[in-house]
């Protein structure tokens, strides 16, 4: 497991224009090349691994931006953000879930009181928010992958069902007693608010940096049925039950990301709030066979393993995405990926250059 971390290890080279580099959220790897999204922008981002230029153990460049407008058709404008907060690779798919919670604007320091009142007030849903999707990577002749809406073999980009408004999962929690209350709440006001994404077959686990309740984080757990249309939620058992909820002991932090490496489920949490805290990186140890004996329809789960505690900055540097990197690729056993959103200066070189970290095993 990792345990020791090497700063700025990891080199991100973006092409100008680039909307992701400074809000980064998510990352999943395809071989020697690494995919990444961010949560103000619409479009996946696809780096390649690059000879290192200077003191970092890897570099990534040569970017290219796939708008997921090409790929899907989407229940909001091509331009609108989607809020991407996770994302994974399985069977020849990238699979990205937005944050499917509301926002509310913030006070600007160049508006009155009575301006300020009624920005704070005003409450509202990116229609790209409300996103589950799985799109097709599809290799060319020379073998660079490609995002695509439809490939040579028949798999097709989709998304699950729903439109500008909801979808089938929100629909499937407008009345948990849990969850219910908090999906009118914005995702920064401890509202509904989904962070992380990790898949173990048709099984999909989604990690919600809010609510937390009582100091309790949720994972959801889910199925997803592929038809020739949408993504439609599958029954998880004979009852029909469509989500599962998995109650975890974070010591009160949300869940920013999450990745399985094995049978172990690696979760990345930090503040639930807009504010600057401790973020840490635990482990549900057989998360994998333990969710696949269960049948129970929530579950706790405390006395999870800290394994590492990761730096934050004063307004920046807040880790956002976790995952492992392919073995081909890592210089140090086990190695790990991380990447920050609202990099500091500490962690750019020039405009559209950012470093992450190298987790490993210590």
């Amino acid at each position: 497991m990792p345990s020791k971390r090497i700063p700025n290890a990891i080199r991100l080279e973006f092409s100008p224009g680039a909307l992701v580099h400074s809000n980064l959220s998510g990352a999943a790897f395809s071989g020697d090349w690494l995919w990444v999204v961010g949560d103000e922008a619409c479009t996946i981002d696809r780096l390649h691994r690059i000879d290192p230029v200077a003191s970092e153990l890897l570099r990534f460049g040569e970017g290219r931006s796939f708008p997921l407008a090409d790929l899907l058709d989407l229940p909001g404008a091509a331009d609108e953000e989607a809020d991407l907060e996770g994302m994974a690779v399985a069977d020849g798919y990238l699979w990205i879930v937005g944050s499917h919670g509301l926002k509310r604007k913030n006070a600007k320091d160049d508006r009155d009181d009575a301006g300020n009142a009624r920005r704070l007030a005003k409450v509202t849903l990116d229609r790209n928010r409300r996103l589950l999707a799985r799109l097709p990577i599809e290799r060319d002749a020379e073998g660079v992958p490609g995002l695509v809406r439809k490939a040579a073999d028949g798999r097709r980009a989709a998304r699950l069902k729903g439109d500008a408004d909801a979808n089938l999962l929100t629909r499937a929690l407008a009345d948990d007693p849990h969850l219910g209350p908090y999906m009118a709440i914005p995702g920064k006001d401890n509202g509904f608010d989904i962070e992380g994404l990790a898949i173990d077959g048709s099984r999909l686990l989604l990690g919600l940096r809010g609510p937390v309740l009582r100091g309790w984080s949720a994972v959801l757990e889910i199925a997803i049925e592929a038809t020739d249309g949408p993504l439609r939620l599958a029954p998880l058992d004979e009852d029909g039950t469509l989500v599962r909820k998995h109650f975890l002991q974070l010591e009160g932090l949300g869940i920013r990301d999450l990745h399985f490496c094995g049978d172990d489920l690696y979760i990345l949490a930090g503040p639930t709030m807009v504010l600057d805290g401790d973020i840490h990186v635990f482990r549900w140890a057989d998360a994998r066979p333990g969710l696949t004996a269960n049948r129970e329809r929530v579950r706790f789960h405390s006395g999870l393993e800290t394994v590492v505690s990761l730096p934050h900055g004063r307004g920046n540097n807040r880790a956002e995405a976790l995952c492992a990197l392919p073995p081909a690729l890592t210089p140090h056993t086990l190695g790990w990926l991380v990447l920050y959103d609202a990099p500091g200066p500490d962690r750019k070189d020039g405009e559209y250059t950012v470093f992450g970290d190298l987790l490993h095993k210590g």
